[in-house]
């Protein structure tokens, strides 16, 4: 199924055919003299996808709002010449990873591959505690941390880029699935907050933990999840970036308790070895039960905390945002009322250009409900694309006019 489907990605992104417009610098705040300047540190060439992989590391902040160097990876098709225009950019958010060398930098590109079957240079940075900071705590779903390293990826690999010779067209294309779709959406806001120089064309956003809070209460109450660790790592991730100070035991039960440095903050392992060394998709086999009571002092320190960071209210999207959600009906992973409470947030806030596409994609033994609904997510949004730049989709869904 996996190999299908990637050969029907590849084929769509192959319709990406030219057209562009003049080119608008971005203002570029920097932190420059406080940690260094944005350099290339190293290129790969990718001969089975016809790349160039170029990674680089820029200034950025922390979590905590400190000066730190990021990394990230930069992404150009032979076709891409220089001195020649790109059809545009897009900035690829990636999802959930917990082994260190699947970020960006250190070769983790599938979808940049299959991106660079058309004209667009892709942008993906690695975010805090991968890559330059792969010996710090992942900021593991602090959607704000996360588009702020994402958002200054964007605005280093654009002056890398125009230093190097490349120009590209206004579009802009902001992708994410999973945890990269939560921070595709802390992009928007972040960006519709801070950056007015910044247009994103379109953004593409996939089954991701908006609703922070609702999905932590669902969890308590349905008491199964599709991906332990990526409940783990929240609960961990929380309490580390917003000092919470609970300790370990009042939030995980042995055996858990014992192996959370080893098996889920080492980054010597990927999702499925961590989800299969805690071994129980039940809740109660790994959280201290004191959690499942939300008036409880610690869960209620962490529920403050998640609602601060909660993409479902508290901001005012511009009203030309053109947005596409997506999320499979079945997701035990992420519950699907984090797309559906952010599609509600977005129409009271007066945004019209919002597709919301929720459907029953199917689940196997071998391919949580969650997995399952990326390859239609990328599919549907390629074919958005496609639309965007004025080429016939390999495959349509339905004709979208914005």
């Amino acid at each position: 199924m996996k190999t299908v489907c990637k050969s029907i990605l590849i084929a769509l992104v192959l319709c990406w055919i030219g057209a562009s417009c003049t080119h608008e610098d971005d203002l570029y705040p920097t932190v420059e003299e406080a940690v260094g300047p944005t350099h290339i540190t190293d290129s790969v060439y990718h001969g089975d996808a016809k790349m160039m992989a170029y990674i680089f590391v820029y200034p950025s902040q922390d979590p905590f709002g400190q000066p730190v160097m990021l990394s990230g990876t930069i992404t150009i098709s032979d076709s891409v010449k220089r001195h020649d225009q790109a059809q545009g950019l897009i900035l690829y958010n990636h999802y959930t990873i917990y082994q260190a060398d699947q970020c960006p930098s250190r070769g983790e590109l599938t979808m940049q591959k299959l991106f660079a079957k058309g004209k667009l240079i892709t942008i993906s940075p690695d975010y805090y505690g991968f890559g330059r900071t792969e010996d710090a705590h992942q900021a593991y779903c602090i959607s704000r941390a996360n588009a702020q390293s994402s958002v200054d990826a964007l605005l280093a690999a654009k002056h890398l880029l125009d230093s190097m010779g490349y120009a590209w067209g206004d579009y802009l294309f902001n992708i994410g699935y999973s945890q990269g779709a939560q921070t595709a959406m802390g992009v928007v806001r972040l960006v519709d907050e801070s950056y007015p120089n910044i247009s994103i064309s379109h953004t593409f956003a996939g089954a991701g933990p908006y609703d922070i809070p609702e999905t932590y209460r669902q969890f308590l109450s349905s008491t199964i999840t599709g991906m332990p660790s990526t409940v783990v790592s929240v609960l961990l991730s929380y309490n580390e970036y917003f000092q919470l100070n609970n300790p370990r035991e009042a939030m995980f039960v042995e055996p858990l308790l014992s192996h959370i440095d080893e098996w889920v903050l080492s980054k010597k392992y990927t999702r499925e070895e961590i989800d299969s060394k805690i071994g129980s998709q039940v809740i109660g086999d790994y959280l201290n039960s004191a959690l499942f009571d939300t008036n409880s002092h610690n869960s209620q320190l962490l529920l403050q905390a998640m609602n601060s960071d909660n993409l479902c209210h508290g901001w005012t999207p511009r009203n030309d945002e053109r947005i596409y959600l997506f999320h499979n009906t079945l997701d035990i992973t992420v519950p699907v009322a984090n797309t559906t409470n952010l599609y509600q947030f977005l129409s009271r806030q007066g945004l019209n250009n919002v597709i919301l596409d929720t459907a029953d994609y199917g689940s196997s033994p071998l391919m949580p409900a969650h997995e399952t609904g990326a390859a239609p997510f990328i599919i549907r949004s390629t074919d958005i694309m496609c639309q965007m730049l004025g080429v016939t989709p390999w495959i349509s869904p339905q004709p979208t006019v914005w």
